[in-house]
């Protein structure tokens, strides 16, 4: 099969993409031959063995060789045969073939040396030539990006009109019998593990006697070996058994044996993801070898080489539509499931429940994961990254996600630095924005710690170093160490918008909500209650919006965190390049626990956001002409979005405990029609 009809594009060899021009020596005892790669320049030396009295020389070659000669830097190069030349230690001759050699030394180049004062050539030298083609080749053009025939292999390019392969970390586990992921082993244990790597195809034209004493070597430094593991397909390719593991880790080279001839594929997984350690760059090369010699050691010829980047995880916002919905089902939140299970069908996706015998009542799923995913030009699929956190939930994501065409991450602290900012609430992406004139057509990574130059709270280092290193989702980290828990989500979210920058984010705002009661208490409702209706284990009291307002404790505490959210708004603002009408503020009170904020009644801006249909936490508020006072300030906010809310009570089993709906519920969604490849980091 071309390489055209494998979707790669076939790569001629360039001066750019290959090894440093050769040198051959050629000598008048006797003919020399050597053997020159399609494409690629050959210096000749004729300064080694020249005639007494040699003033001009004179170079020929035969059809398909080109020759030229390069007099000087500045003056650049002319073809040989135009002219007798001056004899001149500087001169360059440069051999050229473009096709491969049907036979061995089928071509040749001729030099005769001259004397003014000898009509004759005062003697020849004749240089045998045998050309073989070779190429390793792989997909450099990927979808979105300008069709370019000639590039260097060696360099890895972003952007449209950039160039590189893209390689996929084998990170699921396409045969349901195995307990690993598939790139845990060196075997190919079932045929649909191949679709998630990539195709290197090593090409050679030339004598097949060649390489009776020529060898071709596939290699790679032994820190690359580290991140990609290479099969060759040395059989059937529809039998498991005919891919051989040829590289990665302790395997650094690989004798080519020629199988089949012109074409040898070989199929390329990745190991592991960018990271501190690790740019996400690999190398592969081929090296032809000269063995012919036996008093002398092998020789390289040529070498041409390909780099593939590692492709990132990649994280997606809650505008992007949702697939599939997750939710644990515990002691006490059938009502809980089942509006969100209603949720769930009409925003028309999957719902996947996480039963009680496998969840032991750890009811937090998006602290537990976050659902992102991988993409090259041939596979897309989602990815799990597993947080650190290792609640009771902590065998969830790999026992139950990790599958066919379902893959999984993790980063594990060495040492006990895990806090409760290393749960995945605490992780959050939004949606494309340009800041500053930059781009970010995936948007940007939102995680939560300290205030800079404190001593407070922050994501475990592994977990940083991992999401830094992807590159196409430049973090940016938030204060929420004010937080007694300590996650974005809870005073941050997207929802999709039809005009503007395509979306609001919505903050949490004490001074919102303390607008709102004052104005209530204005039109005499003061007297209105909060938390009345609420049905639990435990008794709740409820409280009047007169005692909210005359609380001095409360007020107090509440314009310390609208202070701690302004300074996260300002951040977010610049970072996300934002404005205000890019800004919703949603009204919400906090109270004190062991000095950290809490919310004072049920988070709204920690809803859940399946496209249009929004699952919002009841806040139990004060109800004012039958209608609950904050519902109904949300609704007007919201609603004209073209946005639906459904209040779901989540007071007894999520928000006593310090969290909410979103806390409660996980998402996958629809990857960006973005390529991650045509962005510029």
């Amino acid at each position: 099969m071309c390489p055209a009809a494998l979707g790669l594009a076939a790569q001629a060899p360039t001066e750019a993409s290959m090894s440093p021009q050769r040198i051959v020596r050629v000598s008048l005892e006797h003919p020399t031959s050597a053997v020159c790669v399609a494409g690629v320049e050959t210096l000749v030396d004729i300064y080694g063995s020249v005639p007494e009295g040699t003033e001009m020389f004179e170079v020929y070659g035969t059809p398909g060789v080109d020759v030229y000669i390069s007099p000087s830097m500045e003056r650049g190069r002319e073809r040989a045969d135009t002219r007798r030349w001056h004899f001149d230690n500087g001169l360059e001759i440069i051999v050229v073939m473009n096709s491969p050699s049907n036979d061995l030394n089928d071509s040749h180049v001729q030099i005769s040396y001259h004397s003014s004062h000898e009509p004759l050539p005062l003697a020849y030298a004749v240089l045998y030539l045998t050309c073989v083609d070779i190429a390793l080749d792989c997909d450099l053009n990927c979808e979105g990006r300008q069709d370019r025939s000639y590039v260097d292999k060696r360099q890895w390019v972003w952007g449209p009109g950039g160039y590189g392969a893209v390689l996929l970390v084998n990170c699921d586990r396409d045969d349901v019998t195995c307990y690993d992921q598939d790139n845990c082993d060196r075997h190919v244990n079932c045929l649909q593990d191949l679709e998630d790597m990539s195709v290197m195809v090593l090409r050679t034209q030339g004598p097949a006697a060649l390489f009776d004493d020529h060898k071709l070597i596939l290699h790679t430094s032994s820190y690359d070996a580290k991140w990609a593991r290479v099969f060759h397909a040395c059989g059937p390719e529809d039998s498991c058994e005919a891919y051989r593991h040829v590289l990665g880790q302790n395997k650094v080279s690989y004798e080519v044996p020629r199988f089949h001839g012109d074409e040898e594929r070989f199929f390329v997984e990745g190991l592991s993801f960018p990271d501190a350690r690790f740019t996400g760059l690999v190398s592969f090369h081929v090296t032809l070898l000269d063995d012919s010699n036996e008093d002398f050691s092998e020789s390289p010829i040529f070498t041409d080489t390909v780099v593939f980047r590692v492709a990132p995880w990649i994280m997606t916002p809650s505008t992007l539509p949702p697939l599939e919905v997750y939710v644990c089902r515990v002691r006490n939140n059938t009502c809980f499931v089942d509006a969100v299970a209603e949720l769930a069908r009409k925003a028309g996706c999957k719902l996947t429940v996480c039963p009680q015998k496998e969840n032991r009542n750890d009811r937090w799923i998006q602290d537990e994961m976050e659902l992102g995913y991988v993409q090259a030009p041939h596979k897309t699929f989602p990815v799990v990254f597993d947080s650190p956190r290792n609640g009771e939930l902590q065998d969830f994501p790999y026992k139950r996600i990790l599958g066919p065409d379902f893959g999984y991450v993790t980063r594990e602290p060495q040492d006990s630095s895990v806090s409760g900012l290393d749960s995945f609430g605490n992780l959050e992406v939004s949606p494309p924005v340009v800041a500053d004139g930059k781009e970010y057509p995936l948007g940007r990574i939102l995680i939560g710690g300290n205030l800079p130059g404190s001593s407070g709270r922050r994501v475990t280092q592994v977990v940083r170093d991992f999401l830094y290193a992807q590159r196409v989702q430049p973090p940016v980290e938030l204060f929420v160490d004010w937080l007694a828990v300590g996650h974005v989500d809870e005073f941050l979210s997207f929802v999709p918008a039809p005009d503007g920058k395509g979306f609001r984010m919505l903050l949490a705002s004490p001074s919102a909500c303390f607008k709102l009661f004052q104005e209530k208490q204005k039109w005499g409702h003061g007297r209105a209650l909060l938390f009345k209706g609420v049905v639990g284990d435990k008794p709740v009291h409820t409280v009047s919006i007169n005692q909210v307002l005359s609380n001095v404790d409360l007020i107090s505490y509440n314009k310390f965190v609208q202070s701690c959210i302004d300074w996260n708004r300002e951040v977010l603002k610049r970072e996300l390049g934002l404005t205000e009408r890019d800004i919703v503020d949603i009204p919400q009170l906090f109270k004190t626990e062991r000095k950290k904020a809490v919310a004072f009644f049920p988070d709204l801006v920690n809803m859940l956001v399946l496209g249009k249909y929004l699952g919002i936490p009841k806040p139990f508020g004060p109800i004012i002409n039958g209608q609950c006072c904050l519902e109904e300030k949300v609704r007007s906010l919201l609603e004209p979005l073209g946005l639906h809310c459904t209040f779901i009570d989540d007071f007894t089993p999520y928000h006593m405990l310090h969290g909410e709906v979103h806390c409660g519920t996980n998402v996958r969604r629809q990857p960006f029609s973005f390529k991650w490849w045509n962005m510029v980091p």
